[in-house]
């Protein structure tokens, strides 16, 4: 069977601290993988705040996800502390790509957990369309 096999970039533009929760655990006992989309959706929209936006404010756009791949290490579970990383690239004329990394925080070392992607297009959802990215958002969101 093929695998995922996410090549993440060089460098991470803005990273996070969040705890695992009770609530993120399934019935296995750890983070399931829904949550694992939650989590990566906090760490975006901590991403797009630090730039001044909002995910459904961009310009007066929103983002609409298109697809998601993740690739799962290492199994995070309750009270863990992790270090989620986002980097926004491979920029088009409709959309781009966010990496993720996910650390697992633990003795002061970084062990990764999860890699993953998310394909995002601007989206005007007034008139429910996609809406082309402009140079300057290209330039604020790199």
């Amino acid at each position: 069977m093929n695998r995922i096999k996410i090549k993440l970039p060089n460098q991470f533009s803005f990273s996070t601290k969040l705890t695992i929760r009770v609530s993120d655990l399934n019935y296995g006992g750890h983070v399931g993988n829904d949550t694992i989309l939650s989590i990566l959706q906090e760490a975006r929209q901590q991403y797009l705040a630090s730039k001044g936006f909002k995910e459904l404010n961009i310009h007066g756009n929103g983002l609409i996800m298109v697809d998601a791949s993740i690739e799962y290490k290492k199994e995070l579970n309750y009270a863990d502390n992790i270090l989620v990383s986002v980097s926004a690239t491979d920029f088009d004329k409709m959309g781009f790509d966010f990496y993720y990394k996910i650390d697992l925080i633990q003795d002061d070392q970084f062990i990764l957990a999860t890699r993953a992607k998310t394909g995002m297009l601007l989206y005007d959802y007034a008139n429910k369309k996609k809406v082309p990215i402009t140079e300057e958002l290209i330039k604020e969101l790199s």
